[in-house]
């Protein structure tokens, strides 16, 4: 099974937990718990602006719990707000008073609903960093993964503004 963490497009091979109860969507269910889940299970997780939302004392166990649903090999497909390339569009010059207000919206969440709430800002190192420390053998940083359309590709003033990463079990 391949899972899609906070997703609402349907594709063809992919099975969708979210948060709220929507079309589509396949379990009821927070990323921080996976318990719904067995050891082993999932052979792709792709996570696309979800992990921001983890508050910061469970990020580590959030990681943990995605680690142990996928199987030996599985990706963890991950894209999140880059911090380091929002916060340098947010100062520039040329960033107009709505553009800081949608990078200021991009950095803290939307905030539309009790879910549109970013806990972590996340960067390449904190990223990295994180993943290693719950096992995760390989990580890498990619443009885009082309699986959904979704916020990980989006670009703003042409700079990517989500950090998107592979990492394998």
């Amino acid at each position: 099974m391949k899972l899609h963490i906070g997703g609402e497009e349907i594709k063809e091979g992919w099975k969708i937990l979210n948060a709220q109860n929507k079309p589509g969507v396949d379990y009821i269910g927070d990323i921080s718990d996976l318990s719904q889940f067995q050891d082993n299970s999932v052979t792709a997780v792709y996570a696309s602006h979800v992990l921001e939302h983890v508050n910061q004392k469970n990020i580590l166990s959030t990681l943990k719990g995605i680690y142990r649903i996928l199987c030996p090999a599985g990706n963890f497909y991950i894209s999140v707000p880059d911090m380091d390339i929002l916060s340098h569009l947010f100062i520039s010059p040329l960033a107009s008073k709505e553009d800081k207000y949608l990078i200021m919206r991009m950095m803290f969440g939307g905030q539309t609903d009790q879910f549109d709430f970013h806990y972590f800002g996340w960067n390449q190192q904190f990223i990295y960093d994180f993943l290693k420390q719950c096992s995760f053998s390989d990580a890498k940083r990619v443009l885009s993964f082309d699986f959904f359309d979704d916020t990980s590709n989006m670009r703003l003033f042409g700079a990517p503004v989500s950090l998107n990463v592979i990492a394998t079990k």
